[in-house]
């Protein structure tokens, strides 16, 4: 699989490696040279090339930016069972992505699963993170109140779907991951910004051996796997770390009501909503996001 499109000649300083992290083997996208280490977080049913509008311009503003293929998508490895998926285990894939960069704190960028991950890692990690970007996804605490409401929890019906062995991979897979595609093109708000060639890459990349299984069991090791009910128990300290949170109106998925009461949980808090972006708000609007991801860390870090 190639993480470069030739389209986008922006991003074409980027290079890809593979890094042993946790007995795996991770793809990772790479560019700048920067002292602060950003690392971009993607989400379902997404990879790496999910974050190309924004790897460039945080290069060029003097950040080094890793985006992973996140456990199990893409080029990265694909474990074995419903438990290598907990969120334990992934949130140990970020702490193991930072040692790999040699990095002792880090700027996490995350989008809907990576998001989450952030989320969890800000507050099992404070002393590792510098600053905290999120899009689309929301608060583990703020979704377990809004998946109580009718207005989430219809939205909300795949993660009991994806609780089915074998049934949702089949239904994913059909057609050369038919669904995948109507994924990106019924929840992308800006169909320019999401091009043929990128949505048939991750058709392809979801279509691979065992992709689908890995990427459904994140939702099945949070759910059966009992991955939310452990982290509910331990707790959801407030994050005192600078935290963005941007956040497309337009999502269809997720009700902005997740967004109400989240100053509760984090202290130094900026939200940014956009009315003409959805779900993929950094695909949708690129430039907006990018331009507001960068005053912010600017304010904040002074970089």
């Amino acid at each position: 699989m190639s993480y470069l499109a030739p389209k986008y000649p922006s991003v074409e300083a980027v290079s890809c490696c593979h890094i042993p992290i946790n007995q795996l083997s991770f793809q990772v996208a790479m560019v700048g040279a920067g002292n602060q280490q950003v690392l971009c977080l993607h989400g379902f049913p997404e990879s790496a090339v999910s974050w190309r509008h924004q790897m460039q311009p945080l290069a060029q503003a003097g950040y080094r930016v890793w985006a992973p293929d996140l456990r199990g998508y893409g080029g990265t490895s694909r474990p074995i069972g419903i438990a290598a998926y907990s969120i334990e285990s992934l949130i140990e894939d970020v702490d193991g992505l930072l040692d790999a960069a040699k990095v002792q704190r880090a700027i996490l960028v995350g989008h809907d699963w990576g998001g989450i991950l952030a989320w969890y890692y800000a507050m099992r990690y404070p002393s590792r993170v510098e600053a905290l970007v999120i899009m689309n996804a929301p608060h583990p605490a703020c979704f377990e109140r809004e998946v109580q409401c009718w207005r989430q929890l219809r939205r909300s019906w795949y993660l009991g779907f994806f609780q089915i062995p074998w049934l949702p991979e089949a239904a994913l897979s059909a057609g050369h991951g038919y669904i995948i595609g109507q994924i990106f093109e019924r929840m992308s708000r800006d169909r320019e910004q999401m091009p043929n060639d990128v949505v048939d890459l991750h058709r392809k990349q979801a279509c691979e051996p065992g992709a689908l299984t890995a990427m459904v069991n994140y939702y099945r090791a949070a759910l059966r796997g009992g991955g939310g009910i452990r982290q509910r128990k331990l707790g959801y300290p407030k994050i005192g770390i600078p935290s963005l949170v941007l956040w497309g109106l337009q999502d269809q998925a997720l009700v902005a009501q997740n967004l109400d009461g989240l100053s509760k949980f984090v202290d130094d808090l900026t939200v940014v909503t956009m009315p003409d972006a959805g779900h993929f708000v950094h695909q949708d609007q690129p430039e907006q996001v990018t331009h507001k991801l960068l005053a912010w860390l600017h304010d904040k870090l002074g970089s």
